[in-house]
């Protein structure tokens, strides 16, 4: 079977339907990033603070502390699945463009790498390897923007003709 450009030959209506799913999926992808910046997680001192609290800290507008075993489990396992399933549909959109064959496969494969780099590097940063805040900021972002990148793609790539 040719997935090559295979979105070009869509009907109008299945061309609508997925920029439609595109634009949801990116507001709700970018919704969550509200939330981390909401937690202040967007920056090193913020998400050290979100996992391991800040109790030991003599001024704090918002007393946090130490997120649970089970908190965490349940953080990383939700994460990991829900953020997999988004790559997944994304990167089946990304497979049927007409976008050169090395860029499809970093759009596809990529995601999943940064997926496990970011939240391994929450658990590890949890369990007290401080500088693994470093590698969560690199991948968390790096899987921003290929997000981004992907669902821009993609809504391009509709526009096209077969």
């Amino acid at each position: 079977m040719r997935f090559h450009g295979l979105i070009h030959s869509f009907p109008v209506y299945v061309k609508l339907f997925i920029a439609s799913f595109v634009v949801v999926l990116s507001i709700g992808y970018f919704t969550g990033l509200q939330f981390v910046r909401q937690t202040d997680s967007d920056h090193p001192a913020g998400m050290e603070e979100n996992y391991l609290g800040n109790e030991e800290i003599n001024v704090v507008e918002v007393m946090k502390f130490k997120k649970g075993e089970r908190e965490m489990l349940t953080i990383l396992h939700t994460h990991i699945l829900s953020i997999s399933f988004i790559f997944f549909l994304l990167g089946g959109l990304i497979a049927i463009t007409s976008l050169p064959q090395k860029l499809k496969a970093f759009l596809m494969i990529e995601p999943f790498f940064s997926i496990l780099f970011t939240f391994g590097g929450i658990y590890y940063m949890w369990k007290g390897i401080l500088w693994m805040k470093w590698v969560v900021m690199i991948s968390g972002t790096l899987m921003t923007l290929v997000f981004g990148a992907g669902a821009i793609l993609v809504l391009i790539q509709l526009l096209k003709k077969s």
